[in-house]
């Protein structure tokens, strides 16, 4: 049998084991092993350790950056910077438009990473939101459409990191003239058509201009009728309504570090600089003042980046899934099968729904963007598709899934930080997330015609 057809079942393994079992890594490590059988037969496990090996190794950067990333985030949280915001909010929002305008506004600058983005703002925003008497739905909608949305859309976050490393793998972006990830990644920006829709959609919803429909509308009736900010469903998460409400912390122990962090990143364009730089900030900042002990200040740097191992593990073992099946010929076999039945025009609409599909159904959207990407890029090029059109489609999807999948990480922080029942927070904001998801296929296919 030809290899490249046992890599199609290899990688079909892996993504119906992860949407069965929800479980992406596992499967990852079980299908390149699989794949080391094959292409290695007896010899199988010491050549897929040199593979993993390889992979780490040519890798390093994007490990050492996540694992920063993550350092950085923990130090955000424990100094409570962004309670700093909750006296200045409750002085501003004075209505329920300018409630829903701050709160998409913090969603926009705090945009380093979509954990930090719904646990910080949630805290800040959800007594402000109980005294002007909006639904916890409504937070907890706006809370997931300003996390990754926001996140793909700025090229300085963990999101916009893992997708410039895992784009500047493939040939078929290098060839297009881009100098690195991060240059290939802004050009995608402007395309990243589902983000930017969700970031309108939600806008409007603050203006009051996108009309409260099904269980959103119900539950703004709830609160008309009731007074009740979260249902009964949401009670049990609800038993201390203001712990934490009333914490303050200094707003600059906030600003300053993702000051110095935005900064340098646009002066050198050097993320990794410009991360190590914004934890010596804090460093500066934290210590000195025993905001944070000397002792504690490296022991949540090391916790930190300790919870960016699975990251880091995912990466690892996507890059060596992608090295096996490319020598085991699988572009190669796709291309030659496939390119008939393809269209240039189409192909980034088809992308955009595969990943989002597939992000949607495993809850693993970085895991799925992994195992796509060295499928979807050669047959890209094959077709004669746009490589700007189709970056932007596999980091829509990806947003989308992030947003959308009831059981992603980013929803049920979401639905953590507003404290309602996570199924409930899924339910009412579905039809703004159909409402996004159409309107994107039908730019995608309009642009893929155009471009």
């Amino acid at each position: 049998m030809n290899t490249g057809l046992i890599a199609i079942f290899i990688i079909l393994f892996i993504i119906v084991g992860a949407i069965y079992t929800k479980k992406c890594v596992e499967f990852l490590i079980a299908g390149s092993l699989l794949a080391a059988l094959v292409l290695y037969k007896g010899s199988f496990i010491t050549q897929w350790c040199s593979v993993m090996q390889t992979a780490l190794a040519d890798n390093v950067w994007i490990i050492i950056i996540c694992g920063l990333f993550g350092s950085l985030i923990a130090l955000l949280q424990e100094a409570k910077g962004s309670f700093g915001f909750s006296k200045l909010v409750e002085k501003l929002c004075n209505t329920e438009r300018k409630t829903l305008l701050t709160t998409f506004v913090l969603g926009i600058l705090i945009f380093v990473d979509d954990y930090l983005n719904v646990l910080s703002i949630g805290v800040c925003m959800k007594g402000v939101f109980d005294k002007k008497k909006i639904p916890r739905e409504t937070l907890a909608y706006m809370l997931d459409s300003t996390a990754a949305p926001v996140c793909v859309l700025l090229p300085f976050s963990t999101w916009a990191v893992f997708y410039a490393s895992l784009f500047f793998e493939q040939d078929f972006i290098t060839s297009a003239g881009y100098t690195s990830g991060i240059d290939a990644y802004m050009h995608a920006i402007p395309f990243c058509f589902y983000p930017i829709i969700t970031l309108i959609i939600v806008l409007l919803f603050a203006l009051g201009i996108m009309p409260k429909v099904g269980a959103m509308k119900k539950a703004y009736q709830r609160v008309a009728e009731t007074g009740k900010v979260y249902s009964d469903a949401s009670r049990k998460y609800n038993h201390d309504e203001h712990e934490g409400y009333e914490e303050e912390g200094n707003i600059w122990d906030f600003i300053i570090p993702m000051g110095v962090l935005v900064g340098v990143a646009i002066a050198t364009s050097d993320v990794l600089v410009a991360v190590v730089l914004a934890i010596l900030a804090c460093f500066i900042l934290y210590v000195p003042r025993k905001v944070v002990t000397f002792g504690d200040f490296f022991n949540i740097v090391a916790k930190g980046y300790a919870d960016m191992t699975p990251v880091a593990i995912l990466l690892v073992v996507a890059f060596g899934v992608q090295t096996l099946t490319s020598e085991m010929g699988l572009a190669e076999y796709i291309i030659q099968t496939m390119t008939p039945l393809l269209s240039g025009a189409t192909f980034p609409m088809i992308t955009f729904i595969l990943v989002a599909a597939l992000g949607f159904t495993t809850g693993s959207f970085w895991g799925m963007c992994a195992v796509v990407t060295p499928i979807v890029f050669p047959l890209a090029a094959a077709v004669g598709a746009s490589p700007v059109l189709v970056m932007s489609a596999v980091v829509s999807g990806g947003a989308f899934g992030s947003h959308a999948c009831f059981y992603g990480d980013a929803t049920v922080l979401a639905s953590t930080g507003a404290c309602i029942d996570n199924m409930e927070h899924t339910v009412t904001q579905l039809p703004y997330v159909l409402i996004a998801s159409v309107l994107t296929m039908i730019a995608y296919l309009v642009c893929g015609f155009i471009m």
